[in-house]
């Protein structure tokens, strides 16, 4: 098996909400077979009369059907809302919750299992089947209750964004191994100017799709092999065209098979988190700028926004974005990627939301409370950029806010908008009675 056909199966099993109760069906089959034999061999048999048993079980089994497409019709409206209200995107996420997954397996199981019973039933009523069945629908409430609870949580714009918050978290850690701390590679870097070079070979790509992922070590190894130096075209998260650039491959490697380089890269619909650290403040964003549109109007969401854009933002700035680049044992570079650096990060997680949330009074305080704190905590190597963000916020608030107080209130940060309390309390109180003369010659005016 293909490392692209693995991916292909392990991401299905991620994603796909089926597979656990078609499994969870096949249990309930095998074990009921399995017990009755035991039942059979024992001569174990209920002291209920037949006809009770085939009542209760046959009843629980039909509120069981009823209820597992009562549950599913209710997951998929609460799935549509949520993502109207936040972003499509967020329903990945609903697909992949282990708890969804292992309460409908529950409501299968049991169902599977009441009709397996049923159809056990002639003069005598199997023992201890028939009492997994009846528990089985006793568990299936409780579980219910609990699912509706969990999803009602998970659901709300903090539980949405939190998770986003740790799945994005995790993946900078994967992507972006190394801190600032660490002492950078002594080894030069004279492949790039093999990259300005003409390629040896040029691999097309053979159909269209965003890149999900790929097999970094796989890819090393057929470089290591043919001994040659490949780059990966597009980054992680770019949609190719068919015919596109796919890989270029530099000093010899002309006897590397196209079709054995293309089952290293995977390429589907819609991005993935995988090897995507740029989804999930892409997704934040989303929610924020959805939030700050006319339509919705809902600052205070996109306050929770900023919150994972913060946490985010300082954990990628310590660590070493300059990733991209494998060598093999020898020192010599086998492969190339391109990954999202320092400014690729600020200006996705900045741009949009100042767009759209300049004249929002919450937005930009949360923003200058966010972009102070990380010129105090991240090292002084991400500090210009910051900078550069803290002048851009400043000139769009003396730009939209024409009061005096107005922006003297703009003008510090808040770590909830409006309302915390933070160490920036007293210098708020200090520039608003600095404005406070000008204001009162202003209205005498």
């Amino acid at each position: 098996m293909t490392w692209l056909q693995r991916y292909r199966v392990k991401h299905y099993l991620q994603n796909s909400i089926v597979v656990l109760p078609v499994l969870g069906v096949l249990a309930a089959i095998v074990i009921t077979w399995l017990i009755n034999s035991i039942e059979t061999r024992m001569g174990w048999r209920s002291s209920l009369s037949p006809d009770t048993a085939r009542l209760v079980i046959g009843t629980l089994g039909a509120a069981m059907l009823t209820f597992i497409i009562f549950l599913s019709s209710t997951l998929l409206l609460a799935v549509q809302l949520a993502s109207a209200q936040l972003t499509p995107r967020a329903i990945s996420f609903l697909f992949r919750d282990p708890i969804t997954k292992a309460s409908l397996t529950i409501f299968v199981f049991t169902f599977t299992l009441s009709l397996a019973v049923l159809v056990r039933i002639d003069e005598t009523v199997p023992l201890i089947t028939s009492k997994l069945a009846a528990w089985g629908c006793v568990i299936s409430v409780c579980t219910f209750f609990y699912l509706i609870d969990h999803i009602g949580k998970a659901l709300r714009p903090s539980g949405v964004l939190k998770e986003i918050g740790s799945t994005g978290g995790k993946v900078i850690e994967t992507v972006y191994p190394r801190h600032l701390s660490d002492a950078p590679e002594a080894a030069a870097r004279p492949f790039f100017d093999f990259l300005d070079e003409e390629p040896t070979l040029t691999i097309a790509n053979p159909k269209p799709g965003v890149v999900l992922a790929f097999d970094v070590k796989g890819l090393a190894l057929l470089a290591g092999r043919a001994d040659c130096l490949i780059e990966l075209v597009p980054q992680v998260g770019d949609f190719i065209a068919a015919g596109d650039p796919l890989f270029r491959v530099y000093q010899n490697g002309r006897g590397l098979a196209a079709d054995n380089l293309c089952q290293c890269v995977a390429v589907g619909q819609e991005r993935t988190h995988e090897q995507d650290p740029a989804l999930a403040f892409r997704i934040v964003v989303d929610i924020a700028a959805k939030a700050l549109s006319p339509a919705i109007n809902d600052p205070t969401t996109a306050v929770l926004a900023v919150d994972q854009i913060h946490h985010l933002l300082r954990q990628v700035g310590r660590r070493r974005l300059d990733e991209g680049v494998l060598r093999d044992d020898s020192g010599k570079v086998r492969l190339v990627y391109r990954t999202p650096d320092w400014e690729d990060f600020v200006q996705l997680a900045l741009t949009e939301i100042r767009q759209f949330g300049g004249s929002s009074m919450q937005i930009v305080r949360r923003l200058r409370f966010m972009l102070e704190n990380l010129l105090d905590t991240l090292p002084e190597s991400r500090s210009i950029l910051i900078r550069q963000e803290l002048s851009l916020l400043q000139r769009t608030v003396e730009r939209v806010f024409i009061e005096a107080e107005e922006r003297a209130l703009a003008a510090v940060g808040d770590s909830q908008g409006m309302g915390g309390t933070s160490e920036w309390t007293h210098k708020r109180r200090n520039i608003l009675s600095d404005f406070a003369p000008t204001a009162n010659v202003l209205r005498e005016k």
